[in-house]
């Protein structure tokens, strides 16, 4: 199940740090990214490693400098599972106030 690495990777606070600075629509160098994170650069880059193997993010070599872009497109199917169970406990909840509530009639 892909969505299980996807919340696996985003589970550490530090990645998801790093995915929220990134999910405001703006590509950083690794550089940028690892100021004001409270690791060294070879640090972020070791989490970045994980986002990467979850397919959230993207290295992309840019001269001396990689630039880190996240894959909105992997976020938008994590929600989406995420909604899906939503409509099923959503469904499950009201079958049970629905058996409930005829269930309260009979003596």
């Amino acid at each position: 199940m892909r969505e299980a690495e996807i919340y696996k990777a985003l589970g550490d606070p530090l990645r998801l740090q790093i995915v929220t600075r990134l999910a405001s629509g703006s590509t950083y160098t690794i550089g940028e990214l690892s100021k004001n994170l409270g690791v060294t650069r070879q640090g972020a880059r070791k989490q970045l490693q994980v986002l990467v193997s979850a397919e959230l993010v993207q290295l992309i070599p840019k001269g001396r400098e990689t630039v880190v872009a996240l894959e909105v497109e992997k976020l938008t199917a994590a929600r989406q599972f995420i909604a899906q169970l939503e409509r099923q406990w959503d469904q499950r909840l009201q079958d049970l106030k629905a058996l409930l509530e005829d269930g309260s009639d009979k003596p």
